[in-house]
């Protein structure tokens, strides 16, 4: 049984008849694969004609690549927030809330003299791009001021908020100099 449509009302119940007597236009098709094939044009794989698995030379060298999210700016290190309970607990440090972005700020008393910073921006900002332009401007801003003005070894933590993504980059620059002197007290 089907539903039909018939001038806006739904019609249940109408019964379809097919009629599979008269259908005689199949063909015999073999089960048999075909022959053999021509073989690829590409004699490897994916198609690299650089080393071969068995080569015993060693590869070569190469440049190292950075591991982490360590930058070195102004003499100071500065290392990315990565885990989630690292931004728990500099969310039980000092807040400085400004019209662009809420600075948190938590000294870590391990010893260590580097700086670590982390960004965060909710849903409620915007859509992806809108967030990342959002995180990209405080990572700029992070990236000028943070070495000069940042507690050392302290885990900063810049949370945007909704009027920072309109803010002029100037504007935003003198309020988190302001904001840092605030966490420095």
């Amino acid at each position: 049984m089907v539903a039909v449509r018939v001038g806006g009302l739904l019609h249940l119940d109408v019964p379809i008849v097919f009629d599979f007597q008269g259908m005689t236009d199949e063909a015999d098709l073999s089960a048999e694969q075909p022959g053999a094939r021509t073989p690829p044009r590409l004699s490897c794989a994916d198609g690299d004609g650089g080393r071969t698995l068995g080569d015993p030379r060693p590869p070569r060298a190469r440049p190292q690549e950075a591991v982490g999210v360590t930058t070195l700016v102004g003499g100071a290190e500065l290392t990315g927030l990565t885990r989630r309970r690292d931004f728990l607990a500099a969310n039980t440090g000092r807040r400085v809330a400004m019209p662009g972005f809420v600075l948190l700020a938590r000294p870590r008393d391990d010893g260590d003299a580097g700086m670590r910073v982390g960004f965060t921006v909710t849903k409620k900002i915007g859509n992806a791009v809108v967030r990342n332009r959002m995180k990209r401007r405080l990572r700029a801003l992070a990236r000028e001021l943070l070495p000069a003005g940042g507690v050392p070894g302290a885990d900063h933590v810049l949370i945007g908020r909704a009027g920072g993504v309109e803010r002029d980059f100037n504007s935003l620059r003198a309020e988190f100099a302001k904001a840092l002197k605030k966490v420095q007290r």
